[in-house]
């Protein structure tokens, strides 16, 4: 014979374990630059002359995978409370500055085509890739 009331404490604990489940799932989303697979595909190039733009938000570059003609100018909005920069990690290809919360920036892609990977120098686990073709 079941304990009284045993269908109803099975049917809550199935439903917090749904709960559980859930919220953990929408947290695995990572964002925080820990490595995996990119979620966003590389942008269309921007026209020569034309100009981009890479929104930092939730300490993340996005897109995180930017491609431009060379030349090309690229604003950086910064939505997080705290300063960030985009700095390329080889050579001194480009480099924003310190872009103040809320503040933004622009900096001029490279004239030479190739992959360029970019890092804020405050926080070295943000990273992105500008690609000049």
């Amino acid at each position: 014979m079941p304990f009284p009331g045993a269908g109803r404490r099975s049917s809550l604990a199935v439903a917090l374990a749904a709960v559980l489940v859930t919220t953990l799932a929408g947290c695995s989303g990572g964002g925080g630059g820990g490595g995996g697979t990119p979620s966003a595909s590389p942008s269309p190039p921007a026209s020569a002359g034309g100009s981009a733009r890479v929104t930092i938000d939730n300490f993340t570059y996005a897109p995180s995978h930017l491609t431009v003609a060379p030349g090309a100018e690229v604003t950086v909005v910064n939505k997080d409370s705290v300063a960030h920069t985009v700095t390329a990690t080889t050579g001194k290809a480009f480099d924003t500055g310190t872009i103040g919360p809320g503040k933004t920036a622009t900096f001029t892609a490279p004239a030479k085509a190739g992959a360029y990977p970019y890092t804020c120098t405050i926080h070295p686990f943000m990273k992105g890739t500008l690609t000049v073709r």
